[in-house]
């Protein structure tokens, strides 16, 4: 699902316009974003919890010369916590593929902006 169909989705479920429930996610992302970047968490009860870790930097092989040796700085990237209400409903629908889903929202990837 992306962003516009979840939009559409919201506007849908709780009977607002598709342009309000964008902009509602536009300003839940933003504040989100912001949060995590200015070192504060967000916490949705029982979905989880957004922050930001910083990751150390280290020593790394250049792919295109692999006897080469670069340094990896340390970077700022985004983590997600998946809430005790999420684990639950990813175990019980019991299939393999939420399995892996449930163990990869432990740490989100880095995000661009």
């Amino acid at each position: 699902m992306n962003k516009d169909e979840l939009s559409n989705s919201l506007a849908d479920k709780i009977g607002i316009t598709k342009k309000q429930a964008l902009d509602a996610l536009d300003y839940l992302t933003e504040t989100i974003t912001s949060t995590i970047k200015d070192g504060g968490d967000v916490t949705l009860t029982g979905f989880g919890t957004f922050s930001a870790r910083q990751r150390k930097g280290r020593i790394g092989v250049n792919p295109r010369n692999i006897s080469e040796k670069i340094e990896i700085p340390s970077v700022l990237v985004a983590k997600f916590k998946a809430g005790k209400n999420l684990k639950e409903a990813l175990k019980s629908s019991g299939s393999s593929s939420s399995e892996s889903v449930s163990e990869s929202t432990e740490e989100a990837s880095p995000t661009e902006e």
